[in-house]
């Protein structure tokens, strides 16, 4: 079975079956997607995650077809039912629709009409009917299952009875179903009305109060809107196509005449088609709208996560980072180049005279007494007023404003309780906003990535799906950018490839209790780190302080002699080789070539060995709101300012312009061109220029352009 497996996907994504079944042999021996794409390159034909990952998804998909066609044929093999033919269609079925088609007409029912019928002995007539012959009266045929004990007291209700049993017949005809499907996806639209008496309540839903589109067309976010509308009983919705298309291709598969016997299964067709096929089809389309437009939504969600956690940190600095607020006071710390916390303050810049000159004192205090050596401000409440206090200090420092999405999440977190038990929530949100500056990926990896608030319509989607995909975007993020084993936190070293939360605890508690780990092989000595989570983990983690200076990089300790082997043809160190560009030119590869070791190993050796542990995320550049631009009164049309993007959807992207309300580039204001995808033009984290088209202050709205004027 697997064997065809591979035959199926390989034509599907373009591979050849060996690259699926080394990827499946792979990941069925224990190896990571990202351990794979790095490290298993000669054997899979160097496929990277996204195509190793679609390998994955899509075994698991025709897995669970298997297992569902299995539990289909035993049970009909117990009803005595699976007659060769049905067998051979039900191991042939290529999707879980043709299955379930298949299976419908044994499925166990509630009590329906047709059943009803058949137990009053009507099953008989319906046949007769069905042949549709010459010359037969469905009346006269009908009065000779007249019966008194069986309720029937006239022919009428004979022909209504047996006509209800065609209907369902038709109706669970898996030919009929499949041509009547077709007509739905390719024909059918969707249609949704407010449901009176309702539109004051639902004046979220307003646009979709009278709206239809073709369902070949829609935009995945316009489905999980109506569709949460019409969950919450705001809105009717409809989605079917013409009916008379409907019905023309049903009686044309099932009239095969045109006499007395043909009228009686054509008012039957047409009673299955409008109370049981179509309902079902309805349903079934629902579903799989649904379904795609949960796809492209957790397919939209996971790249602006990606992008989020790839953005560029500023490094090992020493922060000085501010929490906002007006009455409260905003919340300060000071963090150690590692992002300790050395000392923490409340300083009120916005109150009084006497209090503005008391922050003022504190901070230059603060920022002489820890040799800060840059400021990062939250954009939350008073945000943009902090910034600007900040700002007319004076000093000599990066002021940056951070995104702190998420971080009153992670400060009433039991991660966060258990790094600061002596501190209040006010303290963990400050420490938060500063870490995120250092290294966003460090820090947001401590949060459930549903609360960073890069989402759309993530409440509407199949929560399963959407943590896999969000957990194997953080999987890929941390194995790309590597991992300091010295001093990562627990969560952050729970996402390495092989380890997870468990060998994760056991590092940080070993490093707590034994020391800094000096090589990579002192891993070994973790308690339940065995063999198979070291080759997995060892090549993704970092040892900055090691003997070995391999282990400082991504070079797998599985290639170490490779390695030495190159230094020593070369008549030099490994160090030497590591620090002369000279030395590493003169390097053959191709004569290092052997069993599981080629080119693309090679190459990936001799590049890291030229940037040792490299960061592949950007370089972190400041940026800075427009000055004097604060709140949406300050806005009006035709102001240009700079922005930073925060959330890329499918019909647009929101931009933070500095004034607590992201403002809106709606896809056909992106660029000068026509956008397919806003993705291909914007990405979180994007700093971008945009001009301002319209203020709703009343709905607290800002409709933004990336054009040219």
């Amino acid at each position: 079975m697997r064997k065809s497996y591979y035959e199926r996907l390989a034509g599907e994504l373009g591979l050849s079956p060996r690259q699926v079944q080394a990827v499946d042999s792979l990941l069925a021996g224990g190896a990571t997607v990202p351990f794979i794409a790095r490290y298993r390159k000669e054997l899979t034909g160097e496929l990277d995650e996204v195509r190793i990952t679609s390998i994955r998804d899509r075994l698991q998909e025709l897995a669970a077809l298997d297992a569902r066609r299995g539990s289909i044929l035993g049970t009909l093999e117990e009803l005595g039912a699976l007659y060769p033919e049905l067998r051979t269609a039900l191991e042939e079925a290529p999707s879980l629709a043709v299955l379930e088609d298949l299976y419908l007409p044994y499925r166990p029912k509630r009590k329906t009409r047709a059943g009803d019928a058949r137990a009053r002995g009507l099953a008989p007539l319906a046949d007769r009917l069905s042949r549709q012959e010459d010359g037969i009266d469905p009346l006269a045929e009908a009065a000779d299952f007249v019966a008194c004990d069986q309720g029937i007291t006239r022919p009428e209700e004979a022909l209504a009875g047996a006509r209800d049993i065609l209907a369902e017949r038709i109706a669970e005809d898996a030919a009929i179903r499949a041509a009547l499907r077709r007509i739905f996806e390719r024909q059918g639209r969707i249609r949704s009305e407010v449901i009176a008496g309702a539109e004051e309540e639902a004046a979220t839903y307003r646009d979709y109060f009278a709206w239809e589109e073709d369902i070949a067309r829609v935009p995945g976010h316009r489905v999980l809107a109506v569709l949460r509308g019409h969950r919450q009983a705001f809105l009717k919705l409809s989605i079917r196509p013409p009916e008379e298309c409907a019905l023309t291709e049903l009686e044309r598969r099932v009239c095969t005449g045109d006499n007395a016997c043909s009228q009686q299964v054509r008012l039957a067709a047409r009673d299955g088609y409008r109370r049981l096929l179509a309902p079902s089809l309805e349903t079934e389309l629902r579903n799989t709208l649904k379904e795609r437009a949960s796809e492209e939504a957790i397919g939209v969600f996971a790249a602006n996560v990606r992008e989020l956690l790839m953005a560029p940190p500023l490094g090992r600095k020493r922060l000085l980072a501010i929490d906002p607020g007006f009455r409260t006071g905003c919340k300060v710390v000071c963090l150690d180049a590692q992002g300790g916390l050395l000392h923490h303050d409340v300083i009120y810049p916005t109150l009084s005279a006497k209090s503005v000159r008391e922050a003022r004192e504190t901070l230059l205090g603060l920022v002489a007494r820890f040799a800060i050596e840059a400021i990062a401000v939250g954009n939350g409440t008073a945000g943009r007023e902090t910034e600007a206090f900040v700002r007319g200090l004076g000093l000599a420092l990066p002021v940056v404003m951070v995104n702190e999405s998420g971080a009153s999440v992670y400060s009433a977190s039991e991660i966060a309780r258990q790094e600061f038990p002596d501190q209040d929530v006010t303290v963990r949100g400050a420490i938060s906003i500063g870490r995120r500056l250092m290294d966003p990926l460090s820090e947001l990896v401590k949060l459930d990535p549903k609360s960073i608030g890069v989402g759309q319509y993530q409440h509407d989607v199949d929560q399963a799906r959407l943590k896999a995909r969000l957990d194997d975007v953080v999987i890929s993020c941390v194995n790309a950018v590597g991992v300091e084993v010295n001093t990562a936190s627990r969560e952050l070293l729970g996402y390495v490839s092989g380890l997870g939360p468990t060998l994760a605890a056991n590092i940080v508690a070993f490093r707590q209790t034994e020391g800094a780990f000096r090589s990579k092989n002192d891993l070994k000595q973790v308690p339940r780190l065995g063999a198979k989570a070291f080759e997995q983990a060892a090549g993704f983690l970092r040892i900055r302080e090691a003997l070995n200076p391999l282990d400082k990089s991504a070079v797998h300790p599985e290639r170490y002699a490779l390695v030495e082997r190159m230094a020593r043809d070369l008549d030099c160190t490994v160090s030497d080789l590591m620090q002369d560009r000279a030395l590493r030119e003169r390097i053959d590869l191709s004569a290092y070539v052997c069993e599981g070791v080629g080119l693309p190993t090679l190459r990936d050796i001799l590049s890291e060995l030229d940037k040792p542990g490299r960061d592949p995320r950007q370089r972190f550049e400041t940026f800075r709101f427009a000055e004097g631009i604060a709140t949406l009164e300050d806005l009006e049309p035709g102001l240009e300012l700079p922005g930073i993007v925060t959330n890329v959807t499918r019909f647009g992207a929101f931009v933070d312009i500095g004034v607590h309300t992201d403002g809106l580039v709606h896809i056909s204001q992106l660029a000068d061109r026509f956008v397919k995808d806003p993705s291909e033009v914007v990405h979180v984290s994007q700093y971008v220029c945009v001009r301002v088209l319209s203020v709703d202050l009343e709905r607290r709205r800002i409709s933004l352009s990336m054009r040219r004027a």
